[in-house]
């Protein structure tokens, strides 16, 4: 746990921020004296997860945009800087998924996920860092992964393809922004609790005891431990650690139990 008001004075940007993995790391920056900014697509959602992080301090704004639309990411980038004055830290964890077997998945269904998971994180990251490039004062941005990127996923290959694109992104800026003092990183979470993501990918009989049993931890990942790792990145105590991919799976991508098909 870091020390409170670690990001004090600072503005965070969480893409997907109004559920899961992405509201508690929000949370949590929020704790830390960040001032937060949800971007989602739904009005209403948003809203209930500012609601929820109030309790515990910082302010939080919320906007509607949908991160494949480039032209609106760049109107509430720009709308952010001008009411708040800078952005010091943006995390990408917009996300979408579902299951089909490789032969059965459409044109569609991989260009609904890849532009999501690829195209998103593209258009959020490059906006923020040309304002923090502009600005002069660096800043740190963190993309969300998959354990799938690194040993296959078979029923969800067109999400294990996107997020391995931003693995790729994000060791290329790692190098190509460090000059800029922007630090660009990644952080991998195996299965997670209490994530809309594994109850709607895994949530037939049987399941979820197959992704446990093929952890070697034999638990899965809490939402709060994502979220320390994640603010940990963000933050100065990881101040020369960029282009990093930091897996937190409880040793699942060591070695994975027969049988187990999916992300």
């Amino acid at each position: 746990m870091l020390p409170e008001g670690t990001f004090t004075d600072r503005v965070s940007i969480v893409t997907g921020g109004s559920s899961g993995i992405g509201e508690a790391i929000a949370a949590e920056l929020a704790r830390l004296g960040s001032e937060v900014v949800l971007l989602g697509r739904r009005t209403e959602v948003l809203a209930d997860a500012a609601e929820r992080m109030s309790a515990v301090g910082g302010r939080v704004h919320t906007y509607a945009a949908d991160v494949r639309d480039r032209d609106r990411v760049d109107e509430v980038i720009d709308d952010v800087v001008g009411k708040l004055g800078r952005i010091d830290c943006l995390v990408n964890s917009a996300a979408g998924n579902f299951q089909a077997k490789p032969e059965d998945l459409t044109p569609n269904g991989w260009s609904a996920v890849v532009r999501i998971v690829l195209d998103g994180s593209w258009n959020c990251t490059q906006t923020v860092g040309r304002h923090m490039i502009e600005r002069g004062k660096g800043g740190s941005i963190l993309n969300i992964g998959t354990t799938a990127a690194i040993i296959g996923g078979p029923s969800t290959v067109h999400s294990t393809s996107a997020k391995a694109g931003v693995v790729a992104m994000t060791k290329s800026l790692g190098a190509a922004w460090a000059a800029h003092g922007i630090r660009v990183n990644m952080m991998t979470p195996g299965p997670t609790e209490n994530t809309g993501a594994m109850t709607f990918l895994f949530g037939e009989p049987g399941q979820w005891e197959e992704q446990v049993n093929a952890i070697p931890m034999r638990r899965m990942l809490t939402q709060q431990e994502a979220a320390d790792a994640s603010v940990y990145l963000l933050s100065d105590y990881a101040g020369y650690i960029t282009g990093h991919n930091l897996v937190i799976d409880g040793g699942r991508s060591l070695g994975r139990a027969g049988g187990v098909f999916g992300a």
